[in-house]
């Protein structure tokens, strides 16, 4: 149940504040119309989104790596554009400009297509992922009908109501307080959200070799990944400004008001305004708790195995085939040239073929990989593998390690792992 909790949080709040910053400004821009094209945004990003998680599910021909770049590669070019229209673009609201003005209403409404492809872009990326959850709450061969899938479930449906809950409140405060600094804090939450997804593309490029591996870009890049949380935690504080300043300011003692009426109305607009505000706070200190006490909890326990012994015959190493006809998963470590230990797995598919990779993928890194009920699982996501699949290039499975069969040995070459030593420094 917590595992799922975790999941949807750390992969969703950051889409859903953007999200609600994003529908503010649309609020405090030209009206309507505006809001409708962000809408449309949202609805097609999110139906798009829904048929590649049934594509990812039923077909081999989604790679997430690959979709993942091209994807955050156009989202980063739309956030920049939208950077760029958002210091542009006029305060002016539509209807109270005169008629010459109207009719630059068309290159006026850019900013906001250029939102809508952006949020609907945001949203492609995020929920797949959301949408594929559900699928892994029982195992083959079980009924939904049990405890264990209802307490999955209840996390999963959990999960999503702090995100919305928080999302919705952080954009209530967001269209209470000043388009200019709604302005600001949208434009470092964007910049702080285009390098988080630098990280990611420059991560895949550098794993496939398409650039080439310049060490100290490496350096930066592993740092980067391995403490991918501040983004999440950045993005968090920027955002938690805004209802905190609401807040602040909803502290002075609030205007008489033209007639009694009015002065409830006041009030009570200042009620919901602290309503919206505890929220938020209550939402961020949830996830807070989510991916720091609740995740070191639920990760506890989870021990790799120990490598098993191996030969090692000049530049190749020598498995007996004996050893890992089980099915089973089986881990050996290769200590390298400078003292690095690079574990990899092997497992039998099937007859005639076996999953050798590295215990490391391009996402998750050299976390590693565990067997449960028949199962192999990622360690750090949790993600279970399809083991027909291990062995090839993708989503969460680990890195292809080359291998061949000779005199009822499996061979593997030292040099390919000391070429991989670098994911497991």
């Amino acid at each position: 149940m917590l595992r799922y909790f975790i999941q949807v949080v750390e992969n969703l709040l950051t889409t859903g504040i953007l999200t609600a910053l994003l529908w503010a400004a649309a609020d405090k821009g030209d009206g309507e119309g505006r809001n409708k094209r962000v809408l449309w945004g949202c609805a097609a990003g999110t139906g798009a989104a829904l048929i590649l998680a049934v594509l990812r599910r039923t077909t081999a021909l989604i790679s997430r790596g690959v979709f993942n770049l091209w994807i955050l590669s156009f989202a980063i070019a739309l956030g920049i554009f939208y950077i760029l229209f958002l210091w542009g673009m006029p305060q002016k609201p539509l209807e109270k400009r005169s008629l010459p003005q109207k009719r630059s209403s068309l290159a006026e409404a850019v900013p906001a297509y250029v939102e809508a492809l952006f949020l609907g872009a945001l949203l492609f990326y995020a929920l797949p992922t959301i949408f594929l959850y559900p699928t892994e709450f029982a195992l083959a061969g079980e009924t939904i009908f049990t405890t264990g899938f209802l307490f999955k479930l209840i996390g999963f449906f959990a999960g999503l109501l702090v995100v919305i809950l928080s999302s919705l409140a952080l954009y209530k405060a967001g269209t209470s307080l000043s388009p200019g600094f709604l302005k600001i804090l949208l434009t470092i939450a964007l910049l702080v959200n285009i390098c988080n997804q630098m990280v990611v593309i420059v991560q895949f490029l550098l794993a496939r070799r398409i650039i080439p591996m310049i060490r100290w870009v490496f350096r930066i890049i592993i740092v980067a990944v391995n403490n991918n949380i501040v983004f999440f935690y950045a993005l968090m504080g920027i955002s938690f400004l805004l209802p905190l300043i609401l807040f602040i300011t909803g502290l002075k003692p609030p205007a008489p008001g033209k007639n009694p009426a009015e002065g409830r109305k006041i009030r009570a607009a200042l009620r919901i305004n602290r309503r919206w505000c505890f929220t938020v706070t209550a939402g961020f200190v949830l996830s807070v708790l989510a991916v720091t006490v609740i995740k070191d909890y639920t990760g506890r326990g989870v021990e790799l195995s120990p490598a098993e012994p191996m030969t090692v015959a000049g530049e190749e190493i020598l498995i007996p085939i004996t050893k890992v006809e089980d099915g089973h998963l089986h881990r050996f470590a290769y200590t390298a040239s400078d003292n690095t230990e690079v574990r990899f797995i092997v497992i039998k598919k099937n007859a005639a073929a076996y999953g050798v990779g590295l215990d490391a993928c391009d996402i998750c890194g050299a976390t590693g990989y565990y067997e449960r009920k028949n199962q192999v699982i990622c360690r750090l996501c949790d993600v279970v593998m399809n083991i027909s699949t291990i062995g090839f290039k993708g989503g969460c499975n680990p890195v292809p390690l080359a291998y061949f069969l000779r005199s009822g040995f499996m061979v593997i070459q030292t040099t390919d792992l000391e070429n991989e030593k670098t994911r497991f420094q």
